[in-house]
Order: C-alpha cells, then sequence, then structure tokens
C-alpha cells in the first residue's frame, strides 16, 4: 500500500501522449513509472535524459481514474507501478496491481545504470 502522505501520483507522459514504462533488457515484463512527488518525477527526467512532453497527476483518492489508468496500461502488457525509480542507484518502491487496484507495496532494487 502507499504510504499514508502521498496524496498523488505524478507519471511521465511521452511525445505521443502515452505514460512511460521502463522494463529491464532480460525481463518480459514492464512497469509504469511513476513518482510519489513532481519534484521526484523531473529528478528522474533530469538524470536518465527521458524525453518527456509532459508530467501529469492523479490522486490517489480518485479510484475510478487509477482503475482506467490500470486498465489502460495493462493492455501493453503491464503489471505493476514503479514508484520513486533512483535512476542513479536503481532503488525504488514496486506496487503491484491487484485487478484494477494498487496492491501492496515493496522495496525493490534495479541494477543502476553503469557508465560505459
Amino acid at each position: 500500500m502507499l504510504d499514508a502522505d502521498i496524496s498523488e501520483l505524478y507519471f511521465l507522459v511521452d511525445s505521443k501522449g502515452a505514460l512511460i514504462a521502463f522494463q529491464r533488457n532480460e525481463t518480459s515484463w514492464a512497469g509504469i513509472l511513476g513518482f510519489s512527488s513532481e519534484e521526484r518525477a523531473r529528478d528522474f527526467v533530469k538524470s536518465s535524459g527521458v524525453a518527456t512532453r509532459d508530467i501529469v497527476a492523479v490522486s490517489i483518492r480518485d479510484e475510478s481514474s487509477i482503475a482506467a489508468l490500470i486498465d489502460s496500461v495493462k493492455k501493453r502488457a503491464i503489471r505493476n507501478l514503479i514508484l520513486d525509480l533512483d535512476y542513479r542507484t536503481g532503488s525504488c518502491r514496486m506496487i503491484e496491481f491487484e485487478g484494477l487496484r494498487l496492491g501492496a507495496a515493496r522495496d525493490y532494487q534495479f541494477e543502476p545504470k553503469t557508465a560505459r
């Protein structure tokens, strides 16, 4: 479950108006990128260099909008929300979708991006 102090989720939108997802090369699943604050979303954009058109917010209390968002991304084979991914360290919270709702949150660690 999300922390009680999070009232909105912030999502990155690409140039075509689609929410931006993240997928590791060696996995078959992807997760939608979400952030607990606009500041964290902007920090991710700056550190990752991902091209975004906008950052949009959805209230976590708006159950119908959350359900519609989950329903739309599941059609793209996205199975969870990757919350507050730190591009430098790879740390984040993983929130599985339970039907059309957000399920339990757990800490997760991706391999950090290494310089080449």
